[in-house]
């Protein structure tokens, strides 16, 4: 059994029901998917102009609040500013350090929605400009001619960050079992998916081809996993896991739960979202699929063992503290 599995904490303990998971068929929301897509490309475009480049693209996802997605605090100058999309009051907001404050509703064409937070930046002082062309996308449209995406659903919407809410959750707790350098659980907004990464600390060469993207974001031994909710290539939600350089032997790894299988078009496992609502308890499937793949993969690249072993404090010194 998996490191994470083999040390249940007290959430895994009490179970946890498959009926309060939502279920979120891809065919009903694709058109406000699509769109919201577009939205967060806009603003997580703005991180990307302004932020200092990280290793592995860390400087350019958006991260999960209570409320939906934000950019975290952006620089501009000596001043910051940051950008939430609150999925439940669906409204964009645009926050200054120094003081102004930009409200937009949700909804709408692509082409409106840039305009309108591009004027809203001006409005506060915040000079940036950036690519018009949405990234990782088959036939992308410039942001400020892109009045095909324009469906919003609210309901969806609140489904979407459901959903994305629990799934963060549950990664955040693989991701606290690992003593070594590690991503923060953040949602890139160019594959639309939530992802946590765990490195090893060995520089490998990248990923060859001149695509910018993946030449800087695999030039580090790494472990990925990770859940997106459907796109164009696999139109049902799933759970992601693969590993760079992959090793020989990586697709034969035996994974938990069973519906956890190789992709060789993808050239990784796949976990479907579904298989893991009928469950008994998904939140322990979700794990149980996180945590054998890593032991699996982590086993054929011979990380060493106390990278997931350490000494842990108990409740009553939490408590305590």
């Amino acid at each position: 059994m998996g490191h994470a599995a083999a040390r249940p904490d007290h959430h895994e303990a009490m179970g946890d029901p498959a009926g309060e998971w939502p279920a979120l068929p891809y065919a009903e929301w694709r058109d406000t998917r699509d769109t919201l897509h577009m939205y967060t490309q806009v603003i997580g475009k703005l991180r990307l102009a302004l932020s200092p480049f990280e290793p592995g693209w860390a400087n350019v996802p958006l991260y999960v609040t209570a409320r939906g997605l934000t950019t975290s605090p952006v620089p501009v100058g000596l001043r910051t500013f940051d950008a939430e999309l609150d999925l439940h009051d669906h409204v964009l907001v645009l926050r200054s350090g120094d003081g102004p404050v930009e409200r937009r509703p949700l909804g709408g064409s692509v082409a409106d929605f840039y305009t309108d937070v591009m004027d809203a930046l001006r409005r506060m002082r915040i000079d940036v400009s950036i690519s018009m062309l949405p990234s990782e996308v088959p036939d992308p449209i410039p942001f400020n001619e892109d009045r095909t995406h324009a469906t919003y659903e609210p309901e969806q919407v609140e489904r979407f960050h459901r959903v994305l809410s629990m799934v963060d959750m549950v990664m955040k707790e693989h991701r606290a079992q690992f003593r070594g350098r590690t991503s923060p659980v953040h949602f890139f907004w160019g594959t639309f998916d939530l992802a946590l990464t765990r490195y090893s600390g060995r520089l490998v060469e990248p990923m060859p081809g001149d695509n910018p993207i993946t030449h800087f974001g695999t030039d580090a031994e790494l472990i990925c996993s990770g859940w997106w909710p459907g796109d164009h290539r696999l139109a049902s939600p799933a759970f992601f896991s693969y590993a760079y350089p992959a090793p020989p032997g990586i697709d034969a790894v035996t994974l938990k739960p069973p519906a956890a299988t190789w992709s060789s078009d993808a050239g990784e496992f796949l976990f479907p979202y579904d298989s893991a609502l009928a469950s008994p308890d998904p939140r322990r499937a979700i794990r149980e699929f996180l945590a054998t793949f890593y032991d699996g993969a982590a086993a054929l690249m011979g990380w060493t063992a106390d990278l997931v072993k350490f000494e842990q404090p108990t409740h009553a010194a939490r408590r305590s503290m």
